[in-house]
């Protein structure tokens, strides 16, 4: 096989000329670079706490999507390889969901039969009933995930994971209100997710924290959308190529785009560079299909968003560790599953925290 012809991804997946520690970075030589602030702003919160208090528990979390944290979070967190690393600044503080990693085989992608396969996504997509959405209701997003991340206590640090457990959101059409209940990352019950500022005033709706009303107005022609994305996330993630794939995928995940955005979307998908199929991924909830996927390269992580394999209905998302030396710690192995979703409700409710009869 011509290596020269591959993509990352099929490189890495297919080739065993040479061991996998001489194919990528030496040991120690992990990917996530803005893990650096993260340190800093850890080590200062902890330095003005307290200068004589025992170390604490330290815990980082890859905990997707993006586009809903709480805002008592965002002083504490950085976008990382795609995913969102959360460091606990209070000591000791273990999830109720905490066990071991979670793994899975990696499949192998292919550059091979992408477009074809997006495209009939795309088409898939332009012919399923346009979500009905009115003025004033929530979109109410119910999923199941799972992450796995790297807990530093003293000196040492572990690999462990969150299991994989219910996450429900809610968002009013104009961004203003939500509420989210996650186990993992949210106390007992839940916890806001407004967005209105100290002067009472909405914060403007953006691609990496969108509204309902603002991915309506949002353009949809692909070319324009692409650039658009490319602009907005200038300077995030490891890659413009990597950080636009992940923007698109967070958009899939946990909002709901309207009909003719999310056709938009797939659309926009084919123009990204190093784009793979994976003919067999699995989502949280156990659920096979076939995934549209892109390899990072600098961390290793492979973001994979999964679809039925016949209906190409969005199931889920999977972000899975594909090269050795993996994290802050070079311990993530090739198999380990940072983030894992499977969507199992999405739809607008007249009411924050209502329920639909479908989901309950």
């Amino acid at each position: 096989m011509n290596q020269s012809r591959l993509t990352p991804d099929e490189w890495q997946e297919t080739a065993r000329l040479v061991s996998l520690d001489e194919a990528d970075f030496p040991a120690g030589r992990h990917a996530f670079h803005r893990e650096e602030l993260m340190n800093f702003i850890d080590q200062e919160t902890r330095s003005a706490a307290s200068a004589t208090t025992p170390a604490p528990v330290r815990r980082r979390r890859f905990v997707r999507p993006l586009i809903v944290i709480p805002a008592a979070a965002c002083s504490l967190a950085v976008i990382a390889a795609g995913v969102l690393v959360l460091a606990d600044s209070g000591g000791g503080y273990e999830s109720p969901l905490a066990g071991p990693a979670l793994t899975a085989q990696v499949g192998a992608g292919t550059a091979q039969g992408v477009p074809h396969l997006l495209n009939q996504i795309s088409l898939a997509a332009a012919k399923r009933p346009a979500p009905t959405v009115r003025a004033g209701q929530y979109i109410y997003i119910e999923s199941q995930v799972g992450t796995t991340y790297e807990k530093t206590v003293g000196d040492k640090t572990t690999v462990v994971g969150d299991r994989i457990h219910r996450r429900q959101v809610w968002s009013s059409t104009d961004g203003a209100k939500g509420w989210l209940i996650d186990p993992a990352v949210s106390p007992p019950g839940g916890e806001t997710l407004d967005h209105i500022n100290e002067k009472g005033e909405i914060e403007p709706a953006r691609l990496g924290g969108p509204s309902y009303d603002y991915l309506a107005n949002l353009t949809t022609d692909p070319d324009t959308l692409l650039a658009k994305i490319y602009t907005e996330t200038e300077g995030q993630g490891n890659s413009p190529d990597q950080q636009a794939f992940t923007t698109i995928g967070d958009l899939l995940n946990e909002s709901m785009p309207p009909a003719d955005l999310n056709v938009a979307l797939f659309k926009t998908a084919t123009k990204i560079p190093g784009v793979v199929l994976v003919k067999d991924a699995v989502d949280a909830a156990g659920r096979h299909g076939v995934a549209v996927a892109r390899l990072d390269e600098t961390s290793g992580a492979r973001t994979e968003w999964i679809f039925d394999a016949k209906s190409y209905t969005y199931l889920g998302e999977r972000t899975i560790q594909v090269r050795p030396h993996g994290g802050e710690s070079g311990k993530i192995k090739p198999g380990t599953i940072l983030y894992t979703s499977a969507i199992t409700a999405r739809q607008a409710v007249d009411e924050m925290k209502q329920v639909p009869s479908s989901a309950a």
